[in-house]
């Protein structure tokens, strides 16, 4: 008898077994994020897209996942292509991907999954039915931490970049961060030295060469330096360490927390962006409103600007921020955002010196 029930037992083991196989396997992922290069919490766009696609499907309890491509920072297309192919399999009905480094694997992927949606975050339209593209006005961002920057009092200012010149949001950010620099300081009638560079930023990760940099800045009189690259921050973070009254502007979301180093990041709506267009395809409006387009998103969308609420600003006031953040919103000042060759050439009150 003992041993009939044993035998029993090991069949209802078994079949347990089978059955939690089964359901594990069974598990499916409807709404996948598939990271750029760093860290998926990177303080930065990797982390700002997540947190948009964790909120969508968690207030709508929808199930949903990320996938790091592998290769970290030295991720291929073959491992991007590997990374949206695994989130197919796992029943993705959407995948949104941030970084222009995307391009050619969404672009592969999805003319082999017609069915399946991709959002291409800080990318452009592929000519595709099934994908959609989030583009922001990022130069609006680093008009307004520029300005404010200068408005504050701090004449002597840094950016370093990510994707090593070649990061089309990077340069908007930068580029954006001179004029408003410029035009502050015209109007205080201050002169101003800024460093820029892409020198260290390629891989838009932190290493003791950037560090090294942007030391030397603090250390020549660089007051504050605007990181403008993901995890690149940490290195402009450990930078700033070695200075008393070194400063930073955070950049893509606020990263105030990371540092009481920081005054002020040139952020944009990355999450509200993501929740947005989920919004729209779960509500059907994929086909009418999505299909092979790029929303430029800006300050009209409340897509750009400066978190106010953590900023360490003393001498720009948020009434002063208010105004400026509404000219750029009516689109009485519209920051340029075609980068040219020469970015250091027709300023009036701003010097750039290049470190390349």
């Amino acid at each position: 008898m003992k041993k009939v029930l044993g035998i029993f037992l090991c069949i209802a083991l078994l079949l347990g077994t089978v059955t939690m196989l089964a359901s594990c396997q069974s598990k499916t992922y409807e709404i996948a994020i598939v990271t750029d290069v760093g860290q998926l919490m990177d303080k930065g766009f990797n982390q700002g897209t997540y947190e948009g696609a964790k909120a969508y499907a968690e207030a709508h309890k929808i199930s949903y996942k990320y996938y790091q491509p592998a290769g970290g920072s030295d991720a291929t297309d073959n491992d991007r292509i590997a990374a949206m192919k695994q989130a197919i399999n796992n029943g993705a009905k959407i995948i949104v991907a941030p970084g222009f480094l995307q391009a050619t694997a969404m672009e592969a992927v999805a003319k082999e999954n017609p069915d399946v949606k991709f959002v291409f975050v800080d990318g452009w339209a592929l000519g595709l039915d099934n994908v959609t593209a989030i583009v922001y006005k990022e130069q609006e961002s680093g008009y307004l931490a520029g300005y404010a920057a200068v408005m504050e009092g701090y004449t002597k200012l840094g950016f370093t970049g990510g994707g090593g010149g070649g990061n089309p949001a990077v340069n908007r950010f930068g580029y954006g961060f001179i004029q408003g620099a410029d035009a502050a300081a015209k109007e205080k009638g201050v002169n101003v030295e800024m460093k820029y560079s892409f020198k260290y930023g390629e891989t838009f990760s932190a290493s003791n060469e950037l560090q090294t940099q942007i030391a030397g800045w603090y250390a020549g009189g660089t007051e504050v330096v605007f990181a403008c690259g993901g995890s690149m921050f940490q290195s402009v973070k450990s930078a700033a360490g070695e200075y008393e009254n070194a400063k930073i502007i955070g950049v893509d979301v606020d990263q105030s927390g990371e540092s009481e180093k920081v005054i002020t990041s040139a952020v944009k709506g990355l999450s509200a962006s993501v929740e947005r267009v989920l919004g729209q395809f779960y509500d059907g409006k994929w086909d009418a409103e999505l299909a092979n387009q790029a929303q430029n998103l800006g300050a009209s969308e409340d897509s750009t600007g400066l978190p106010t609420a953590t900023w360490s600003m003393k001498n720009f006031t948020l009434d002063q921020y208010n105004e400026l953040f509404n000219k750029i919103k009516s689109g009485e000042i519209v920051p340029v955002a075609d980068v040219p060759e020469d970015v250091t050439a027709g300023w009036s009150n701003v010097t750039v010196t290049l470190e390349k």
